[in-house]
């Protein structure tokens, strides 16, 4: 073998990158559908999470008239320590995980029905689908929070 092909065993090591690290990836600018792709994800495990909440809150509803006075109040006065201003934040993030999962996943389905797939496509349905649920989060959290 010639020394032209033969490689020195140090310069190639050092002129590879290694291993990608998170903060690496935090360089990158992602497009927007990437980002809507995240919070699809995001917003999945936040609604998996407060599950065992959204149970509880819809037996209190149910369950008879005195535990929906009790549910109630919960929106009012609190439950326990838990100030009533911060369930409420907590069900307007429960709230916007639904309607942008639920957007994000008609969005998937449309592509996939579709065989969209281009770049344009792509950001295009990402704004759609931003557009769709940010509006109703913020029309929903107003009535949550008593503004009509």
């Amino acid at each position: 073998m010639s020394e032209m092909t033969r490689a020195r065993p140090g310069a190639a090591r050092a002129a590879r990158p290694g291993a990608m690290r998170l903060i690496d990836a935090t360089k990158y600018r992602l497009p927007l559908a990437a980002y809507v792709s995240i919070l699809h994800r995001l917003s999945g495990a936040m609604m998996f999470v407060l599950l065992p909440l959204l149970v509880w809150l819809f037996d209190q509803s149910v369950t008879s008239e005195v535990s929906f006075e009790v549910f109630r109040s919960a929106f009012a006065a609190g439950i326990g320590f838990v100030p009533a201003w911060l369930l409420k934040l907590v069900m307007l993030g429960l709230i916007w995980a639904f309607l942008h999962h639920f957007v994000s996943g008609l969005r998937h389905l449309w592509m996939d029905a579709t065989h969209s797939v281009s770049k344009a496509q792509g950001r295009q349905s990402a704004v759609v689908t931003l557009a769709v649920s940010l509006p109703l989060t913020a029309v929903l959290g107003a009535k949550l929070f008593g503004l009509f």
